[in-house]
């Protein structure tokens, strides 16, 4: 039987569906949207990454006994509100970026429609995903731009929580790197998984010869042997050596310490002298986007990664939020609402998105659409020549089709592709494209009253 992800939320979700109980607000039909007001400093661009897993946590989302029997336990809401979350089942419609797209400011990366009670309880469970693997993937999107097309591999397990690496190996796939270090990662995703040995396996043996010898037999001379234990040169020359006894040629070295700018340039030419021209350098130790960009001219051939992507080098949410946008009021007309507070403002409306392109196909802008519906949203896109961005995710509270983490790695490079330059800087800047905000109806002709 599949674990719960109910409690998986802050308490003031289930007290709000206590009080719209009383009130008789629960069930008026509710538009929330997911977006956020400004990119990380530095940012040029978003990821959106874990729509495939908020979808399936979605499925989970069911209060069981064990759920139901805390919270009556300790008081958290009254019988009536537990009898309710006793049937709990999300029955509305979720529209959303394809994962793997690229986003901006005030970019509707996920809408959830149905009544307040059933939408507002998933706030919390879909912002703690979004959030965080929005972050790891533009970290990993900032990455494979620097590394030039080198391979990036994901190797952070041990620098985060046990559950958030498999979903940052997910979401790090989403924005670029090829493998991951996570078996889970390998099991639950079909990612490919990497690994070889670490320094303490040359340890444990009385020679480096024979660490690098034991590896070998068990791992085939393509393997990767970590030379930089002791003496760099000396790893190379008995790296090489080793591989040549069992008969074959080395696949690779990696280096982990030191100035890996120059170790490469002067292992590249050792290994060029002993004739291991195929002998591959891959390079580890606290990398982040600019260390990577740094080693550009370096014959490195891939890069393994950590700390700075499991953590968003440096920014470890996407700065996303979830806002009720336009609800139902007691007539039965559909309003818009908007938070109108300092620095926290939001836009009312149920949002429809499209990106602007040149005739060359380079993303100009990204036009966001106050609109009654979809359709009349879809409408004025078509009139302005944008792109629709959002598809169903959920409808009818049944999931939709979804990408495959290979398929959002393939949107997210046809979306970083179709950037203007600007885009692929390391430094501080502007968005890649401006967010245009448009509400549609004026007036009289506006389905929202507000």
């Amino acid at each position: 039987m599949h674990k719960s992800t109910a409690l998986l939320t802050d308490m003031y979700e289930l007290t709000m569906v206590e009080s719209t109980l009383e009130s008789g607000t629960a069930s008026r039909k509710s538009v929330f949207e997911v977006f956020n007001r400004r990119l990380p400093s530095g940012r040029r661009y978003g990821v959106v990454a874990g729509t495939g897993r908020v979808l399936d946590e979605i499925t989970r989302f069911t209060f069981s006994d064990d759920e139901l029997s805390f919270l009556a336990d300790n008081n958290v809401v009254s019988p009536k509100t537990i009898d309710w979350l006793a049937n709990y089942k999300f029955t509305g419609d979720i529209y959303g970026y394809n994962e793997g797209e690229v986003f901006f400011p005030h970019s509707p990366i996920m809408t959830v429609t149905g009544t307040f009670a059933e939408a507002v309880v998933l706030e919390t469970l879909i912002l703690s995903i979004l959030n965080h693997d929005s972050a790891v993937a533009a970290a990993a999107s900032r990455m494979t731009i620097a590394a030039h097309g080198r391979p990036c591999l994901e190797m952070g397990a041990r620098r985060t929580h046990e559950r958030a690496a498999v979903s940052a190996a997910r979401a790090a796939a989403v924005g670029g790197f090829t493998g991951t270090s996570v078996l889970e990662a390998g099991r639950a995703y079909g990612i490919p998984t990497i690994g070889t040995a670490a320094h303490s396996f040359t340890l444990v043996h009385d020679t480096e010869e024979e660490a690098f010898e034991a590896q070998i037999s068990s791992m085939g001379p393509g393997t990767t042997l970590l030379v930089d234990t002791y003496d760099v040169t000396r790893g190379v020359e008995r790296a090489v050596a080793a591989a040549r006894k069992a008969g074959g040629e080395l696949g690779a070295v990696r280096l982990d310490s030191g100035d890996l700018v120059a170790q490469a340039i002067t292992v590249r030419r050792q290994l060029d002298q002993l004739g291991a021209t195929s002998t591959k350098i891959t390079v580890t130790s606290d990398l982040n986007e600019y260390a990577i960009a740094a080693l550009g001219a370096a014959p490195v051939d891939s890069y393994g990664v950590g700390t700075k992507l499991v953590t968003g080098s440096g920014f470890p949410t996407a700065e996303l939020v979830y806002k009720l946008v336009a609800r139902e009021d007691a007539s039965g007309t559909m309003k818009e609402v908007a938070k109108k507070s300092s620095q926290k403002a939001s836009h009312g409306g149920l949002k429809v998105a499209g990106r602007i392109s040149d005739l060359d196909g380079v993303a100009r802008e990204e036009l966001v659409v106050s609109a009654g519906s979809w359709e009349q949203g879809l409408a004025k896109l078509s009139d302005m020549d944008a792109c629709p961005l959002q598809v169903p995710l959920v409808l009818g509270g049944e999931i939709q089709p979804r990408s495959t983490v290979q398929e959002a790695a393939e949107h997210h490079i046809a979306s970083r592709n179709s950037l203007p330059y600007q885009a692929w800087r390391l430094s501080d800047g502007e968005p890649a494209i401006p967010t245009t905000m448009l509400d549609i109806f004026e007036g009289d002709d506006n389905p929202y009253e507000g």
